[in-house]
């Protein structure tokens, strides 16, 4: 059977990474995915993807990189997504890889006029979304946990929008049936964004009291990580979790 492969596009920071682990770990424990059915490429560190036929499917982390930086491993990886695309190879792309997908088929990714959208907030579900049975499983609101300071700003041809926040017009993004990606960060829970934001407080002093006031609305987000997890479920790459109950 083939493998799923998670394409890691970077890594959380350090404070992050010392209490909750790499944004790898993160999809595996968020996402519910079997250790055994994932190969994880790490493309900043150079190491190569095979072609897309060898794989069941691709997940796209985040990144603290930015699309516009067009560095070789990310236009490298621009390029095998195109090819995936043609293969109609299941593909689920979250922030990093929302936006990577939407610059390699010709959409416009920069960084956003209002500055980063950061926190538990609200997504909005629009009425294409009724059409897409990945989706059934969303209430017509729902949170989801998000930092960025990029967005797609203009979605390429073909591609349908099927969500958004009061900030960012295009949450998720639809193409066709083999491919869908989301601005938000499905793999973040609420432990993850507490320490986001302890991790901004440092990094930002300037800004700390909004920080530390935000910190205080995150939550978990149990309907997009269903949708992470809907993903992992359709290619059979799940974790299968026995009960010691009789």
């Amino acid at each position: 059977m083939k493998p799923l492969l998670l394409m890691q596009t970077g890594d959380a920071p350090q404070d992050v990474q010392h209490e909750l682990g790499n944004f790898d770990q993160m999809f595996l424990q968020q996402g519910n995915i079997a250790a055994e059915r994932v190969q994880i490429v790490h493309l900043p560190a150079g190491e190569t993807l095979l072609p897309p036929e060898n794989y069941c499917g691709v997940v796209i982390t985040g990144s603290p990189a930015m699309v516009t930086e067009q560095l070789p491993w990310s236009e490298q990886a621009a390029e095998w997504l195109r090819q995936a695309m043609r293969i109609r190879l299941p593909i689920f792309g979250v922030c990093y890889g929302h936006q990577l997908l939407a610059h390699a088929l010709g959409g416009t990714v920069g960084y956003r006029p209002q500055g980063m959208e950061v926190g538990t907030l609200e997504i909005e579900l629009l009425p294409p979304a009724g059409s897409d049975k990945r989706l059934a499983i969303l209430p017509p609101r729902f949170k989801a946990n998000l930092i960025h300071s990029q967005s797609v700003l203009m979605p390429p041809p073909g591609a349908e929008v099927l969500a958004r926040s009061q900030q960012d017009a295009y949450q998720i993004l639809r193409y066709g049936d083999s491919a869908l990606t989301t601005q938000f960060h499905p793999e973040f829970d609420g432990k993850a964004m507490q320490h986001y934001f302890s991790w901004l407080s440092q990094k930002d002093p300037a800004n700390r009291e909004a920080y530390l006031l935000k910190q205080q609305q995150v939550s978990d987000t149990p309907f997009s990580q269903m949708l992470l997890q809907g993903f992992v479920v359709s290619l059979g790459a799940q974790r299968i979790i026995t009960s010691n109950r009789y």
